[in-house]
């Protein structure tokens, strides 16, 4: 075999593997040896957002949410940058060391991904990648205002719908969104049920 053949071999071999656990057959990722579709994390996101969700919420559950993210945060020797918002005013917002002001201009971009879908930022990022496109080519929402990157997570009222968000950023956009799941099972005392994404995805 030739030198010239051995590259190109080796370049479709390279798009056979990346088709087969990258998405491009049938919807499967592979990540760190665990193999999920898509639609298992949007499901399992839904059910996140079905069952956290609050009968009231106030300054004082914002504090005691972002002092929650903040210590879970430092638990896990990461630091993250948290903002908590009601009906657009701020409530909790505290930079762990590290936190530059792009994680800030991140937590922006994925709120409005919320307040404008009332749904969790993670959500509408995988929702457009199943339908191989992304959010700003099907909607024309520009990338500058609106990240669908996994971080931010609304702030549901039974009965009411979205009014505010929870937000972190400053590590890779699942850990993100699982840190924020993980604080409001336990402040809502939902620690025994299976709400967590795989971890091993």
């Amino acid at each position: 075999m030739s030198a010239a053949s051995a590259i190109v071999e080796g370049k479709e071999n390279l798009v056979m593997i990346r088709n087969l656990f990258a998405g491009d057959s049938g919807g499967f990722a592979l990540r760190n040896g665990w193999t999920m579709t898509i639609d298992q994390d949007l499901e399992k996101i839904a059910s996140q957002e079905k069952r956290l969700q609050f009968k009231h919420f106030d300054s004082e559950a914002a504090w005691a949410i972002g002092t929650a993210l903040k210590a879970a945060a430092e638990k896990r020797k990461v630091s993250v940058a948290i903002d908590i918002q009601l009906h657009g005013m701020p409530l909790f917002c505290f930079a762990m060391a590290g936190i530059t002001p792009d994680n800030w201009d991140w937590i922006r971009r994925k709120r409005n991904v919320v307040m404008r879908y009332q749904r969790s930022s993670y959500a509408i990022g995988l929702k457009y990648e199943r339908a191989h496109t992304t959010l700003h080519a099907a909607t024309g929402l520009e990338l500058k205002d609106f990240a669908p990157h996994g971080g931010c997570f609304p702030i549901l009222l039974v009965g009411t719908g979205c009014v505010g968000t929870i937000a972190v950023s400053g590590l890779p956009q699942r850990d993100d969104h699982a840190l924020v799941v993980s604080v409001l099972q336990e402040f809502l005392h939902l620690e025994k049920e299976d709400l967590a994404l795989d971890v091993g995805a």
